[in-house]
């Protein structure tokens, strides 16, 4: 069973950055593919990048070469590189298996951005 927990949100101005971060234990973490999704209020949560067969990535429409998806199997973390932030980009940021698994849902973490 995969377990994740997410850190590195915040509050932020727009156009600065925020690296977040998700520790994964429970599976054999190198063979999985990882996503990072977003909640905002009133909508159904998104996927925002995935990374899958080891180093494919790819990003939602609206990521505009903004934001990178990575992982260290050493450690067994998948990070989320956020740059220029925008109002918009605001939510509550998950981390799951990718396509995600409905039993691993964490926490997540607060992204705000604001002036």
């Amino acid at each position: 069973q995969v377990h994740v927990v997410e850190t590195g949100g915040g509050l932020v101005q727009p156009g600065e950055s925020l690296r977040l971060s998700c520790i994964v234990s429970g599976s054999s973490f190198s063979l999985i593919g990882m996503g990072w999704y977003r909640q905002v209020p009133g909508r159904q949560r998104e996927l925002v990048a995935r990374l899958v067969s080891g180093a494919v990535t790819s990003y939602a429409d609206f990521v505009q070469g903004r934001f990178t998806i990575s992982r260290d199997d050493t450690k067994n973390v998948v990070y989320l590189q956020l740059n220029r932030l925008k109002p918009e980009d605001a939510g509550v940021y998950y981390c799951n298996t990718y396509p995600p698994t409905a039993a691993v849902w964490g926490q997540g973490t607060q992204v705000t951005v604001s002036s």
